[in-house]
């Protein structure tokens, strides 16, 4: 690498994992390096944001980012995702029928600029990869990673990132959050959110470390304190 995680200001999660808390939102994107693929694991929320995760995917590994995947149709998670010109793209099956602009009046609701949301609507892109359940990408060098369709929870369409390694890392969008209370909007699923931790909780295991879409990263006490929190909000029978 060309650069140290750090010196960019990301955070280096595990080899060749790292992520980012951008600021405005707090929203994490993150990056896994494989031998002549790398993935990145959200946009962000804006053309400008997403430009400027390009650039350090580039300074951080030399070679350009070839796979994204979008772990859910909100956006501050997908609005950057056109700044990745010739990118093969993943997301949850169903994330591709969420309206455009749902999402810009969304994101001008939440703060940001009506020129900059305009702008990500009318060149917003969509998955060409719809996942099921589940599919295994292979960046090389041994490097494989698991997109898991876990959701209906936080909305319709969430898209869990299994990294194995030493150790293991499950980016969680924003199934889980750290820095505050779990969102539950109107295309929240909260009768499945729980049983959607249930499955992180599966592919990660008790020693896999946990990247929330929004917060620092946590353990897996924590996702299931979180799950029985969810549980008992909405009153989900466990």
């Amino acid at each position: 690498m060309t650069v140290t995680w750090e010196e960019l200001g990301w955070e280096r999660v595990a080899a060749g994992v790292g992520r980012v808390r951008l600021p405005g939102w707090d929203c994490t994107a993150g990056l896994v390096v494989g031998a002549g693929a790398v993935l990145m694991i959200d946009a962000g929320s804006s053309l400008a944001e997403g430009a400027r995760l390009r650039t350090w995917a580039g300074e951080l590994t030399g070679s350009r980012v070839t796979h994204l995947a979008l772990t859910h149709p909100h956006f501050d998670h997908v609005f950057g995702a056109a700044a990745f010109a010739g990118t093969e793209v993943f997301g949850a099956v169903g994330v591709d029928t969420v309206p455009a602009e749902e999402l810009r009046a969304d994101a001008v609701r939440n703060g940001l600029d009506e020129t900059a949301a305009t702008e990500a609507a009318d060149t917003l892109v969509r998955p060409r990869h719809l996942v099921c359940g589940e599919w295994t990408l292979d960046l090389g060098g041994g490097r494989q990673v698991l997109l898991a369709n876990v959701g209906p929870g936080h909305t319709a369409h969430d898209l869990a990132v299994l990294v194995p390694g030493s150790p293991e890392t499950v980016f969680c969008g924003d199934l889980v959050e750290e820095s505050g209370a779990p969102q539950a909007g109107p295309d929240a699923v909260p009768s499945h959110w729980p049983a959607a931790l249930d499955r992180l909780l599966e592919l990660g295991g008790e020693d896999a470390l946990y990247v929330p879409g929004h917060g620092a990263v946590v353990d897996a006490a924590f996702v299931r304190a979180q799950r029985d929190a969810l549980a008992a909000r909405f009153g989900v029978s466990r």
